[in-house]
């Protein structure tokens, strides 16, 4: 959820509300006023912190304003279940990613992922539900309200999902039709670089900025008792903020040079070129220490035997087939309601092969009134 109040633009013309939106297995908040109001659309399949487990706000967390954006009782924990209990099946994947793209047809649909082993198959799939961004989590995402058994030992490394990923989606011909990001504990223009040789286009950052704006990495995130005004709704607390936007910003600059000098290294000019050329990159001296004997990390730097001509990166925009929704033909039909709120009474058929019907109408509705 979030609050409404951040919709409104600023007077400079800024906007305080979040670009990506996510959808989570709970539901909470998820509203069409919420998802029309995003650039991106994320279905949180699984986190990085702790894949497989859902999530737990205590009730003594849930303060009235969380409450109202959430549509729940203050006081009143609320529990996300592990699995969506919508999605047992790719099909039920698919039918939300066009049910999400029916309410914004603007929107980029995500599917967030966890790195494991098989989840390029997923990832595969992701792409034949005609997802836009498919992305890759990994173990070290910074969620530190996460229980202890969660934080240690759980997931995988992020260029480990990745790696298989690509692989998968280049050997089933689907690379070009889905964009591929990544995410997990990414610091340095290096990690970037080595996430665009195994195949990433976009990159996810936020305990590195997190910790520029002010965060000290008290690991009580969970307490309610942030010392710096992070991650706590204590009033008293939250004075203590000292982050500004300009602290993020030279970050990202300083990490977008940093990109700028490897890829000077390489003997490249732009990160596009670098895209999946996995065979740009070796393992460090330090693999062949006698602790690691038996250990293979061939397979993470492996480049399919695909044509020269393949694309390597998303060059194709999924079709989500909504010229042909029934809803093109209800919102014509009325336009006398979106426009002047006259009443329209409309009669029409509907086929087993409408997937979605009203979605788009209600859109529209939201974003004029």
């Amino acid at each position: 959820g979030e609050d409404p109040e951040r919709y409104k633009p600023l007077p400079g013309g800024d906007s305080k509300r979040s670009a990506i939106k996510q959808v989570a297995s709970g539901r909470f908040g998820v509203t069409s006023e919420y998802l029309v109001n995003a650039d991106d659309l994320q279905i949180k399949m699984a986190q990085g912190a702790k894949p497989g487990e859902g999530g737990q706000l205590p009730g003594n967390k849930v303060y009235p304003w969380i409450a109202k954006v959430r549509h729940s009782t203050p006081g009143v924990g609320l529990i996300s279940p592990p699995p969506h209990h919508d999605i047992y099946s790719i099909e039920d994947l698919a039918q939300l990613i066009h049910d999400l793209k029916n309410s914004n047809k603007d929107a980029r649909i995500h599917v967030k992922l966890v790195a494991e082993v098989g989840v390029g198959t997923v990832a595969a799939g992701v792409s034949k539900a005609h997802a836009d961004v498919v992305l890759i989590s990994g173990h070290d995402g910074g969620t530190g309200a996460s229980p202890l058994t969660s934080l240690k030992h759980a997931g995988a490394p992020w260029e480990l999902g990745l790696a298989e990923t690509q692989q998968t989606l280049l050997l089933n011909g689907l690379r070009d039709r889905i964009v591929v990001q990544t995410d997990g504990q990414m610091k340095t223009g290096r990690d970037v670089i080595i996430a665009a040789l195994l195949g990433a286009e976009e990159f996810g950052f936020a305990t590195a900025p997190l910790v520029v704006s002010g965060c000290i990495m008290m690991r009580v995130c969970h307490l309610d008792t942030c010392p710096v005004g992070v991650a706590t709704q204590n009033p008293e607390l939250r004075k203590r903020f000292t982050g500004k936007p300009e602290f993020v910003q030279t970050f990202f600059e300083y990490i977008a040079t940093e990109v700028r000098e490897w890829l000077a290294r390489l003997g490249y000019q732009s990160l596009d070129e670098i895209i999946g050329r996995a065979e740009l990159l070796d393992t460090k001296a330090a693999v062949h220490h006698w602790k690691a004997s038996g250990l293979d990390l061939a397979p993470i730097l492996e480049v399919p035997n695909i044509s020269e001509n393949a694309p390597r990166r998303n060059t194709t925009v999924q079709d989500h087939g909504l010229e042909k929704a029934l809803d093109n033909t209800l919102i014509e039909l009325s336009r006398a309601a979106l426009e002047n709120k006259e009443p329209v009474r409309i009669q029409l058929q509907i086929q087993n092969r409408n997937r979605t019907v009203g979605t788009m109408l209600g859109s529209e509705i939201t974003k004029r009134w």
